[in-house]
């Protein structure tokens, strides 16, 4: 990864060259020595401070990112106070997919697929609201300030500050100890950050100087057909992964070719949805989902453990690395020398972005929560106002997503001599950075608070043990994954609840939709796709294989997904 990441580095000009290597060879691998170093130190704060409840590592890693500007910035005499040019291929191609993919391949299933609709409400129109207040905010309040943007610059703005960021959400909530909590925030990240990229592309490949129902259709088609085509694209991936490795079995002679496999076809799924102009955010997530089901069960046990670990790095070296270079940048003094002019104006740019950021996100958190809950019957399936107050700040966060859509559209080559991109760049970071310190720093008390221990208690006990501390995000329950767990003979499910009995009947489907296509799906898959790609307790018997005897149906530890 370093060496990859190195080939985007571009270091600052503070240090003395050597005899051995040329100055730009020197200074890169100096560059590279010192993040280095960074982010071990990252590491190590982020375990002596893992029990408080304030901090966590991503507003470890801005804190430090912060003080290493400041003290390149006086070191090299206030000509730079970065060690890398920002580039937003370098985060889109190198650093997201591990972190959507780890997500994916570790969410737990049931919780996010019991609450998808709301996910997919909150994700999609959610953001498309969002989108819509702060566009029409910025066209109303920038136009009057005359920053020379245009009507293309006031629509991206709308996607790049609709976009919240879910590694930040994944570090401040637990999906163990509140996992509806946790499911429709990630969740709607997830879908969130997808929409933006599309709505953001939308905005640069469509003429919206003169736009028009039309024009408007398009976009909501085009925004379905990515939807789909990316969903199917991350599906056949992890499906074809399955079905190779149930197939070949690489683990009869050594682990190490099945679990680069796993890793090769994961990341091979982002890239073809890049290759083909698609959504490669929702491809790579639903490819982990799929090869959590699937895939995981068909490799060593050997294999389970190491595939557990490396992705669960993986994602954690990146959102360290992406949190480290965000509060570095901070300091960024060519865009602030630019600014230094209308200092007012930036700082008055920023507290109007934040303000949109709180008042779009408002906008349809509480109404599609209210839509939300009139289609449950079960009071505890509602998403009651605490919680929506929950959903509501602990989305305000923005990321590295809206760094990396900020520099392609305001920058070129990360560099900016424009005073109206410099501010929008400026506010950008004040903004990131405000919204994770700020915003990161109230989410935990605020939930106990909110949300005081006792109230979700029962929920955690019920649950699986909580992983071990070394994985960034805990593994998957259990959960149900046979007809006879979903529905006894008594027509009580799992947890103790007095459930439907079989549901056969379309009144069935419309009184108890989650459950009957939950048991529908697992009568199909049952069938039907573990036969074929094997899954857990469906794994033929192979000589030297995980699964020693031949017993379909019995579940083997638990999965990661």
């Amino acid at each position: 990864m370093l060496a990859i990441v190195g080939m985007g580095l571009s270091s600052g000009s503070m240090l003395e060259p050597m005899n051995l290597l040329s100055t730009s060879d020197y200074a890169s691998v100096a560059s590279i020595t010192l993040f280095i170093t960074l982010l071990s130190a990252c590491i190590v704060i982020g375990h002596l401070l893992e029990e408080n409840r304030w901090i966590n590592e991503s507003i470890t890693a801005l804190i430090v990112g912060v003080g290493t500007g400041v003290v390149i910035l006086l070191i090299s005499g206030g000509r730079s106070s970065h060690l890398l040019v920002f580039s937003e291929d370098l985060f889109f191609i190198y650093l997201l997919p591990p972190i959507i993919f780890n997500a994916g391949f570790q969410v737990k299933k049931k919780h996010f697929f019991r609450n998808f609709s709301t996910i997919m409400l909150y994700g999609a129109v959610g953001t498309l609201i969002s989108f819509i207040v702060i566009s029409l905010g910025s066209i109303a309040i920038f136009q009057k300030m005359d920053l020379g943007l245009s009507i293309g610059d006031y629509l991206a703005i709308g996607t790049i500050f609709a976009a919240t960021d879910s590694v930040c959400t994944l570090q401040v909530l637990s999906q163990d100890e509140t996992p509806l909590l946790y499911s429709l925030v990630f969740g709607e990240g997830v879908v969130n950050d997808a929409t933006s990229v599309v709505l953001f592309n939308a905005v640069h490949n469509f003429d919206l100087s003169h736009i028009n129902t039309e024009i408007a259709f398009k976009l909501v088609g085009n925004f379905f057909y990515l939807f789909a085509t990316s969903t199917v694209l991350g599906v056949a991936a992890g499906l074809l992964s399955a079905y190779i490795i149930k197939k070949l079995y690489f683990g009869r002679h050594s682990t190490d070719p099945e679990v680069a496999f796993m890793m090769l076809m994961a990341y091979l799924s982002y890239m073809l949805a890049e290759l083909l102009n698609l959504s490669s955010i929702l491809t790579v997530f639903f490819c982990g989902i799929v090869m959590s089901h699937y895939t995981w069960h068909n490799v060593t046990e050997n294999s389970r453990i190491t595939t557990k670990h490396t992705f669960a790095t993986l994602s954690f070296l990146a959102e360290i690395f992406i949190f480290l270079y965000v509060g570095m940048d901070a300091l960024d003094i060519e865009k602030w020398r630019v600014v230094s002019k209308s200092l007012r104006a930036s700082a008055l740019t920023s507290i109007t972005l934040l303000g949109l950021v709180l008042v779009g996100r408002a906008a349809f958190v509480f109404p599609l929560s209210f839509l939300s809950n009139l289609t449950k019957k079960k009071q505890y399936e509602k998403v009651s106002l605490r919680q929506q107050v929950i959903i509501w700040w602990a989305g305000l966060m923005r990321g590295a997503v809206s760094m990396a859509l900020a520099y392609n559209q305001f920058t070129t080559g990360g560099h900016t001599q424009q005073q109206g991109s410099a501010i929008m760049i400026t506010s950008t970071i004040t903004v990131v950075l405000f919204s994770t310190v700020v915003f990161g720093l109230m989410t935990k008390p605020m939930i106990m608070f909110l949300i005081p221990p006792s109230k979700y208690l029962n929920r955690m006990m019920s649950a699986e043990p909580v992983t071990p501390k070394s994985f960034v995000v805990p593994l998957l329950e259990e959960g149900q994954d046979s007809v006879a767990e979903l529905f006894n003979d008594h027509g009580i499910d799992s947890g103790g609840v007095r459930s439907i009995i079989r549901p056969h009947s379309l009144r069935m489907l419309l009184t108890k939709p989650s459950k009957t296509v939950h048991y529908y799906w697992r009568k199909f898959d049952d069938a039907v796709m573990r036969p074929v790609f094997g899954g857990r307790g469906f794994v033929p018997y192979v000589p030297g294989s995980p699964t020693e005897q031949s017993l379909p149906h019995v579940p083997e530890e638990e999965e990661p997904a």
